[in-house]
């Protein structure tokens, strides 16, 4: 059984990586979307079993992805937009801190429903794009 545990992670790893070299770069703000919505999910499955340890190190991850997705910003050229991700991306810091702090699944309630918000708008992004390989500089982040 163990066996199988870290045959499929390791599997996991390999599956993510392969999405990541194969992605373009509004793919890869998607799947970082997703991966911290994942993660958030997670965290609110570990504050409800009381398991301190894992929700600490979803939360860090929570943080981490953010932290990414905020260094992605082209705050010189994204305009207005860029602007307001970062400020919402700083809240979002935030908020993720005072769950830790907090146990408080109304707080991931709170910030899922913002990440939402956020991956919709990024779904309609390719639409936007001239048609090519999804790789064009969208003013909101850079190339990731």
């Amino acid at each position: 059984m163990v066996y199988s545990n870290k045959a499929m992670k390791a599997y996991g790893k390999v599956e993510v990586q392969s999405k990541v070299n194969s992605a373009n770069n509004v793919q890869l703000i998607q799947m970082l979307l997703d991966g911290f919505i994942e993660t958030i999910n997670k965290a609110e499955v570990q504050i409800q079993k009381n398991d301190i340890e894992g929700k600490a190190k979803s939360l860090i991850k929570a943080s981490n992805i953010i932290m990414g997705l905020q260094t992605s910003l082209d705050i010189e050229n994204g305009g207005e937009i860029a602007k307001n991700l970062n400020e919402l991306y700083t809240y979002i810091s935030r908020r993720v801190f005072e769950i830790n702090l907090q146990n408080d699944v109304k707080i991931i309630a709170e910030v899922r429903d913002l990440i939402n918000s956020i991956r919709d708008a990024w779904k309609q992004v390719p639409d936007l794009l001239p048609a090519n390989d999804g790789n064009t500089k969208f003013s909101g982040a850079s190339t990731v």
